[in-house]
């Protein structure tokens, strides 16, 4: 085999070129990688999220991940819209200066503000959402957060104060979905009837545009997780009248394709991921999780 003709007449050349090539490889590998948001949930806040950051930055080098440092904890109780118009500035910044597109990882009740953050951003360039364990159908359940918010009320009874304008000021309320009575949720719940299509609005066909300029939608959750109830919510699926599970494809906003949803799954757009045996609290730091279900879309 004859050897190139550079390197056989200039081999010093190839080696002033070697330092140049490396940072050319370097760079493509580094540049490569979309920046990465993380939103977190409720009563946590950003040190809760090191390790999957670390666990980001380690398989692909030079990521940017920001995990937005706003309504922390306690402050996590805030009403979701006020919650969501904070973090709409930083997340705004964000994608303003990504031209190249960014990934949302989003937890729990993190999970239900950036679906919102979505809807309303006419302009965003989000790639993959990923939603971690997030209550995207409601909640409905005697959990321990029900009772540190809660701690006299059982989930037969919240709704009492869950669905008046009072309730509706404690972020937990905005998606308490309590199945045996439907017609207090759909008058009474002002974020999640609304998101979920579930109450018509004037802002339903722009919402669902918003959201489906996202490219793919990664729904992680499990039966073990203690926390979102129904575990199947994460995946869209919720309770019956009975509390009877209803998977997604058989709930009405999927059907309706309400918020798009059904647009998004018909475009081979929406991986569900399910991992048996974690708990709610250990879903951004195990390891399994982000190898199998979330680092594969976060290039």
């Amino acid at each position: 085999m004859k050897t190139p003709q550079i390197i056989r007449e200039s081999p010093v050349l190839l080696l002033q070129l070697q330092p140049l090539l490396l940072l050319l490889l370097t760079g493509v590998c580094i540049d490569g990688y979309k920046p990465v948001i993380i939103v977190h949930g409720i009563l946590d806040g950003p040190k809760q999220f090191n390790t999957i950051a670390f666990h980001i930055k380690k398989v692909h080098p030079g990521t940017e991940v920001t995990v937005i440092d706003l309504y922390d904890n306690w402050a996590s109780l805030e009403p979701m819209w006020k919650q969501v118009q904070g973090f709409r500035k930083d997340f705004n910044d964000i994608v303003q200066k990504a031209t190249d597109g960014v990934h949302l990882v989003c937890f729990s009740q993190g999970g239900l503000i950036c679906r919102a953050l979505l809807s309303l951003a006419p302009d965003h360039n989000v790639h993959t959402f990923v939603s971690l364990s997030s209550p995207q159908a409601g909640q409905y359940g005697d959990t321990e957060y029900l009772k540190k918010v809660f701690p006299d009320c059982t989930k037969k009874i919240v709704f009492h104060f869950c669905y008046n304008r009072v309730g509706q000021k404690v972020s937990i309320c905005n998606y308490w979905n309590d199945p045996h009575h439907r017609p207090r949720y759909l008058q009474g719940n002002s974020f999640l009837a609304l998101l979920n299509g579930d109450r018509p609005h004037s802002d339903m066909k722009a919402w669902r545009e918003n959201f489906l300029r996202i490219k793919k939608l990664v729904l992680i959750g499990g039966p073990d997780d203690g926390v979102i109830t129904p575990w199947q919510s994460s995946h869209f699926g919720f309770y019956d009248s009975d509390e009877n599970i209803v998977e997604m494809r058989n709930q009405e906003s999927y059907k309706n394709d309400t918020f798009g949803l059904k647009t998004l799954d018909a475009r081979g757009d929406v991986s569900v991921c399910v991992h048996s045996g974690v708990k709610h609290i250990q879903w951004h730091s195990n390891y399994t999780v982000f190898r199998t279900c979330i680092e594969k879309w976060l290039t």
